[in-house]
């Protein structure tokens, strides 16, 4: 399925938003006029997000799902909440896990990074590098202690890559690659049937 291209943009010049000196800042993100949906802000560049396939949308419900069936009362779960990294850099996890006592209300549109005990990203065609390099190693340098990494294996299903923190070198870890099922103690006992996801009803 094809989409046709947006009649306002081919009438008239499309006014993209044009950075001051030195880049956008992670405030500006919530200032701009009219940006898409999920903008995100990397090294005070605005990154926009392409149409998300069937597999991203199932792949985090799925997650959502297993996540909030196993979370410890103090934490909470939100898809596609951007944290604030530092002056140049908020960038929009596809789902995060954080501190329950750093929800602000109704308007909050970011999180602190030293909120955040979990940053999970589900890997799109079009955001490979951000996905599997940039985001990761950003993350990391900000101290979010674990990070997930879903890509879509041969077979339809999940794959999750699991990372930990090593607070030494401020870079990640790997602790396993998890097929069909993902069963893990930390940051909290939990266990996720991956071959559910497309089992949207008991």
């Amino acid at each position: 399925m094809s989409a046709a291209p947006e009649p306002r943009l081919e009438q008239q010049p499309y006014r993209w938003p044009v950075p001051p000196e030195g880049g956008w800042t992670a405030d500006d993100l919530d200032r701009i006029p009219g940006l898409p949906p999920h903008t995100e802000l990397i090294d005070g560049s605005l990154v926009f997000v392409s149409p998300q396939r069937k597999f991203h949308t199932r792949a985090m419900w799925l997650l959502e799902s297993g996540l909030l069936a196993h979370l410890p009362a103090d934490l909470d779960v939100d898809r596609e909440m951007t944290v604030k990294l530092d002056r140049n850099n908020r960038p929009e996890p596809d789902m995060l896990v954080y501190r329950a006592e750093a929800d602000t209300g109704a308007d909050q549109t970011w999180y602190a990074p030293e909120d955040i005990v979990l940053a999970v990203e589900v890997v799109s065609p079009d955001s490979e590098a951000w996905d599997r390099e940039t985001k990761p190693r950003k993350y990391a340098a900000a101290g979010i202690v674990h990070f997930w990494r879903v890509e879509q294996g041969p077979d339809g299903l999940p794959v999750v890559y699991v990372y930990e923190l090593d607070p030494a070198l401020k870079a990640y870890t790997p602790t396993g690659i998890h097929h069909n099922t993902l069963k893990l103690d930390v940051p909290f006992p939990l266990s996720i049937d991956l071959t559910a996801i497309n089992q949207r009803r008991p």
